[in-house]
């Protein structure tokens, strides 16, 4: 079947517009994607100064004799004498907590005929301080001395953390949203400089992550005093 060279030239011609309009949509299309494809991204940073709110106190202390009825003893007397020091500083019976003596006989420990030891009992035991007065705990500690010159002498203890305070901060729930606030405040800031000099216009955001919050002692000197800090990432839109 033949066409007449006429309807031949209306197609032709039909197919070349099409094909020009479908060209102009994709065009188009890509222009506008390529639009929204330009981004920035920004790290904002909140810094906050805050004082612990719980102070955990361990007063560890040992004992050494090869009577082990004098030897628990010792660590009793030990024990109320620091309970006793504790409560002369302010603090309350619910405050001050008294863990179990830990024990080691040096006899059972021996091996192989090895050189005897002085003493056969050794061990300690600790007065936990609990308070959320952190200024109570700061003035006690600077009154330690009582204990060693009572002939208390002082340990590590289990956890190796001597007779130092562990200062805690848990009201971090209560400044999260103003500091994610602030973050993501000083972010912008920086996005809408970059696209001022970029000669641009800061859009929606397309991506936001808060990060995580950490909490660092300020200083060794002022573990009492914390750092709290997060920084949140943000990526904007630029349009012209």
């Amino acid at each position: 079947m033949e066409f007449p060279s006429r309807n031949i030239t209306v197609l032709a011609a039909a197919i070349v517009v099409g094909l020009i309009g479908l060209g102009t949509t994709l065009g188009n299309s890509i222009v506008r994607f390529k639009e929204l494809d330009r981004t920035v991204g920004v790290k904002g940073l909140s810094e906050k100064e805050v004082e612990a709110n719980i102070a955990l106190w361990p007063i560890n202390f040992s004992a050494a004799s090869n009577d082990l009825t004098q030897f628990y003893a010792t660590l009793d007397k030990n024990a109320e004498t620091v309970r006793a020091f504790l409560k002369k500083q302010g603090f309350a019976d619910s405050e001050i907590s008294v863990s179990p003596p830990n024990v080691t006989d040096k006899l059972a420990q021996q091996w192989g005929g090895g050189e005897r030891a002085e003493f056969r009992y050794t061990g300690s035991r600790g007065v936990t301080v609990y308070t959320t007065d952190i200024a109570k705990v700061r003035t006690a500690l600077n009154n330690l001395s009582v204990l060693g010159k009572a002939g208390i002498t002082l340990s590590s203890g289990d956890n190796g953390g001597g007779s130092r305070p562990q200062y805690l901060f848990t009201k971090l729930n209560e400044i999260k949203p103003k500091m994610i606030e602030e973050a993501t405040q000083k972010g912008r800031q920086v996005a809408e400089k970059f696209a001022t000099d970029s000669g641009s216009r800061l859009g929606k955001i397309k991506n936001a992550d808060q990060g995580l919050f950490s909490v660092e002692d300020r200083d060794q000197e002022n573990q009492h005093l914390k750092t709290v800090r997060v920084v949140s990432s943000i990526e904007y839109y630029l349009t012209d």
